[in-house]
C-alpha cells in the first residue's frame, strides 16, 4: 500500500506544494511546529534514507538547500534547520524547519496551529522564492 507522501506525490492527495522536480518533492508539513516547516521527501518510496540510492541521495541535500533558501527569504527567519527523523510516515524525508528569534529551539511533538489561509499564504511566499 501506498503511502500518504506517494499518494502526494501522485496527485491523489492536496498538499501546500513548495517545489518539486524529477526526483523530489517539497511541501508544507500539515503539522509544522514553526510557520513554513516544510518536508523534502523523495519520489522514491523507500522508508530509510539510508536505504535510498547514492544518486538520489547525492541529489536530496542540495535540493533541500534550494528550498531552505527560499524558506530563510520568504520567513525571515534565522536559518533553516533540519530533521531526519523518519519514524511518522515510512516514507524517508527531511523536515526543513524555520528557526525564528523568539523560537531557536524545536520539537517535532509541539506543533503549531496555523489556518489554511496562512498555509496557502506560506506556500505562496516560499514558492516564489524557490531557484531550482
Amino acid at each position: 500500500m501506498a503511502t500518504i507522501f506517494t499518494r502526494i506525490v501522485q496527485g491523489q492527495i492536496p498538499c501546500y506544494k513548495i517545489a518539486e522536480d524529477e526526483h523530489f518533492i517539497a511541501f508544507l508539513d500539515i503539522n509544522p511546529v514553526a510557520a513554513g516547516h516544510t518536508l523534502v521527501v523523495p519520489k522514491l518510496e523507500i522508508d530509510y534514507l539510508f536505504d535510498q540510492p547514492d544518486e538520489i541521495l547525492a541529489k536530496m541535500l542540495p535540493f533541500a538547500k534550494k528550498v531552505a533558501i527560499a524558506i530563510d527569504q520568504a520567513t525571515g527567519c534565522i536559518r533553516t534547520g533540519i530533521i531526519v527523523e523518519g519514524l511518522e510516515v515510512p516514507h524517508a524525508h527531511l523536515h526543513l524547519i524555520p528557526m525564528y528569534p523568539d523560537r531557536r529551539g524545536f520539537s517535532l511533538g509541539r506543533p503549531i496551529t496555523l489556518s489554511k489561509e496562512q498555509m496557502e499564504a506560506m506556500a505562496v511566499s516560499i514558492r516564489e522564492k524557490v531557484v531550482l
